[in-house]
């Protein structure tokens, strides 16, 4: 308990550059005798003190304070990994991973019927684009580039389950399964 005593005293004395001098030079009990009397020049204040201290915040307010954490542990490549992804967002690394972590959170689960159909609305469109893509390169003279294929395929993985959606939802709104028909 000393040893570590004595290593946060030397600490501080050495941060606190000229002032830290003078207090390694000076003894353990004229230190601790220095700091209890509390005379520091800056420290006097034409502002009085107020005469309550402040109001706790409630317990309603209390709970909205984030004061709960999860910890993990990462490799070095990991971590450089996170903290480019953090940067590229402008955020620091605690405000990216705390909005990934409540945007998956509240990630509603996928319907079977959702996945299947968003599968279907990627395949109809690669194929869609494909054929339009093909029929203009060859009137062109040209060939379609394998980087176009692949830059068509990663269109309609991205698209697929947001269009999915729309359509589930379009269909629902008309009626459901008779589509809408009486």
């Amino acid at each position: 308990m000393a040893q570590s005593g004595r290593r946060v005293n030397a600490l501080l004395c050495k941060g606190l550059g000229q002032v830290g001098k003078f207090l390694r030079l000076t003894s353990g009990s004229a230190r601790r005798k220095l700091f209890r009397r509390r005379v520091f020049p800056m420290s006097n204040s034409r502002i009085p003190a107020p005469l309550q201290s402040p109001a706790l915040p409630s317990d309603e307010a209390r709970s909205s304070f984030r004061a709960k954490t999860i910890a993990t542990r990462l490799t070095a490549e990991e971590l450089a990994e996170v903290e480019a992804a953090a940067e590229g967002a402008g955020k620091t690394v605690a405000e990216w991973l705390r909005d990934l972590a409540l945007r998956s959170a509240r990630q509603r689960p996928a319907d079977p019927i959702e996945l299947l159909l968003a599968e279907q609305m990627a395949t109809r469109y690669v194929l869609l684009n494909l054929f339009h893509a093909t029929a203009q390169a060859n009137a062109e003279g040209k060939q379609l580039l394998p980087d176009s294929v692949l830059k068509i395929r990663d269109q309609g993985d991205a698209q697929k389950l947001q269009k999915a959606r729309k359509l589930l939802t379009d269909f629902l709104a008309q009626g459901g399964q008779d589509g809408g028909k009486k």
